[in-house]
């Protein structure tokens, strides 16, 4: 149970990453580089956002350290969504690097990853697992296996709508293997995360 001193940051930390998710969501709905695209990009992840305001208004609260985790890919992609992922101002990164093309898509790929702390969190919550080593993999698990999702959901989506569009989606910036490292990418986030998780949370449930 939560100290009387820390359930105010526990109810006003989901309500304050929500209030400035709908700000970044009305200020990137106006005049967005491609309306199709923002479509596209906008959906999954509101469809997440009303996810977990109907878990909180039904009792089941996350840990403030997973809504700020949380609300790091709400806002990356949001952001994203406004100019497509390959137009987004993060050149100084680029020449920073030298990289040949925009990683901003990379970086919002590993922010799925963040997903698999209150994954392990509810898991915990609800001792839905027994062994250590169960509760480190799932969440790892099941972020490799929305990433390997979304990427079959990018490529139904460029075969059925075609064009400019299609291509925004798909953000390969000319890269072949763009999949595979987005995959990467949400995977290596979830490794992490997962292991930070452990770092901080001594009481997980014992192995079997």
């Amino acid at each position: 149970m939560l100290g009387s001193s820390q359930q105010p940051v526990q109810n006003l930390t989901p309500k304050i990453l929500l209030l400035g998710y709908l700000a970044l969501f009305a200020w990137a709905a106006v005049s967005p580089y491609d309306r199709a695209d923002w479509y596209a990009e906008n959906i999954p992840i509101v469809l997440i956002v009303i996810f977990l305001v109907v878990l909180y208004a039904r009792g089941f609260v996350f840990s403030p350290t997973a809504y700020v985790f949380m609300s790091v890919l709400l806002y990356l992609h949001t952001i994203g969504g406004h100019y497509t992922f390959e137009r987004v101002p993060f050149g100084f990164v680029t020449n920073l690097f030298g990289f040949h093309r925009n990683h901003y898509d990379r970086v919002a790929h590993f922010s799925v990853g963040l997903y698999a702390f209150p994954i392990a969190e509810a898991l915990v919550r609800t001792k839905a697992v027994r062994s250590r080593l169960v509760l480190f993999l799932f969440p790892i698990f099941a972020i490799a296996f929305v990433a390997m999702g979304y990427e079959l959901l990018e490529w139904w989506y460029a075969v059925a709508v075609g064009g400019p569009s299609a291509a925004d989606f798909l953000g390969s910036q000319g890269d072949v293997w763009d999949a595979q490292q987005d995959m990467l990418a949400d995977t290596l986030g979830a490794i992490l995360i997962t292991t930070l998780f452990f770092a901080r949370r001594r009481t997980t449930p014992s192995a079997d």
